[in-house]
């Protein structure tokens, strides 16, 4: 089954983009399904149909789902989130207090986002459409399985052994509920199932992410921040989609000075993610609701390709992590010499110059408050290197422009 997510900052129209893919798809003939994984669900409104917690039927070879995050909550998280409500009680926290602070943040959309193996194991669909919460919670659940990981790895084996130790010794002195084999049993199966997720959302072969923008600036700042970690995370992006861009008509007048300064952005949104393919959709008369105005969107985004395959193969940028905590943002420069390459740093922002071409980078806080201490050429790629910060340094990160010239081979 393939697998694509939408994401975007709140407002942008990912629901309305992700919505006229799935149903594009439809039309081609694809067994689709299309979930929300937002709490504050629109996608029903953007098809005007009601959907509910399981597929329900929307067209031909098109069915829409609006998770229920309390059944996902209780299905995935019932046991642990009643072990914790009983150990904040031990401590005198209210019934609500309990309640709340028993949910890890994110938790609730990542319960649903696990649908995902359900749907890949059912084989019922070709492909399953995701239209994810705005961008900062999206990145909250991608990099919730990595945590898992490390931390199933590391500290749970221990844990659950020493506590099937103590248990019995410490349980007439202690007044607090110690975790049973049940609890820690559930844990294991939630990062269980975080394994699986991860490992199919991060096959290149089978899934992808697709960012939607606004030819707005500081729109483009936040997806230029996203892509950084979603490289960092090993997630695939294959499209970038703008939205809402004006038409031609739009040439007299009050659109004059919006036509510039759209004209002025989408510059930079294709000098910073170039070679990633941008379509764009451009804005509507009225408001894209219904079938209808679902299909006419998803005509000009992508007019006679499928909407399904990957539109972009290949390494864009990469985001690694050596043994000492540095980063490596690694650019594909081809057919460029070391003599040709300037970067220009000025707090989150990275401006990569080499020959013709000009890349604009902002930087995810985890990179931008660290400094650039090497950037060399390795073969036809530009290498730059974000060592961890000194210990005793607790400054804000330098708005100084800072040029600097790779080493390596010409």
């Amino acid at each position: 089954m393939r697998i694509i997510l939408y994401t975007g900052k709140g407002g942008v129209g990912k629901t309305t983009t992700a919505a006229a893919t799935a149903l594009r798809a439809a039309r081609r003939g694809l067994r689709t399904i299309v979930l929300s994984t937002d709490a504050a669900h629109s996608l029903g409104d953007s098809f005007d149909v009601t959907l509910g917690a399981e597929p329900t039927p929307i067209a031909t070879d098109l069915w829409g789902q609006e998770i229920d995050v309390l059944v996902e909550m209780e299905r995935h998280w019932g046991t642990i989130h009643g072990w914790l409500m009983a150990l904040l009680h031990s401590q005198g926290s209210s019934d609500l207090v309990a309640s709340e602070v028993a949910i890890l943040p994110g938790m609730d959309e990542l319960a649903g986002l696990l649908n995902i193996i359900h749907h890949a194991e059912s084989s019922n669909y070709d492909l399953c459409v995701v239209d994810c919460a705005p961008t900062a919670d999206t990145l909250k659940l991608l990099s919730f399985p990595e945590m898992a990981r490390w931390y199933m790895q590391r500290v749970f084996p221990i844990e659950r052994r020493a506590m099937s130790i103590v248990r019995p010794v410490l349980r007439p002195f202690v007044d607090i509920p110690l975790p049973t084999d049940q609890v820690f049993d559930a844990v294991q199966k939630l990062f269980e199932q975080l394994r699986q997720m991860r490992e199919i959302l991060v096959d290149p072969e089978r899934s992808s992410v697709r960012l939607v923008v606004n030819p707005e600036k500081m729109v483009v700042k936040e997806a230029l921040r996203t892509y950084t970690y979603l490289n960092l995370y090993g997630y695939f992006t294959d499209l970038v989609i703008c939205n809402r861009v004006l038409p031609k008509e739009a040439t007299t007048g009050y659109f004059v000075t919006w036509k510039e300064v759209q004209e002025r952005n989408l510059e930079l949104i294709r000098g910073s993610f170039a070679p990633l393919p941008i379509y764009n959709v451009p804005l509507m008369e009225q408001d894209v609701v219904g079938l209808e105005m679902l299909e006419r969107v998803g005509e000009a985004l992508f007019d006679d390709k499928d909407p399904a395959a990957f539109q972009f193969r290949g390494v864009h940028q990469a985001v690694t992590e050596e043994s000492d905590g540095t980063y490596l943002l690694t650019l594909p420069l081809p057919f460029i010499h070391k003599e040709e390459v300037n970067l220009i740093r000025a707090g989150d922002e990275l401006v990569v110059q080499a020959g013709h071409f000009r890349r604009n980078m902002f930087l995810p806080r985890l990179l931008a408050a660290r400094e650039v201490t090497e950037a060399k050429m390795e073969e036809d790629r530009l290498v730059l290197r974000f060592p961890p910060p000194e210990p005793a340094r607790v400054s804000a990160p330098s708005s100084r422009k800072d040029r600097r010239r790779p080493e390596g081979k010409g």
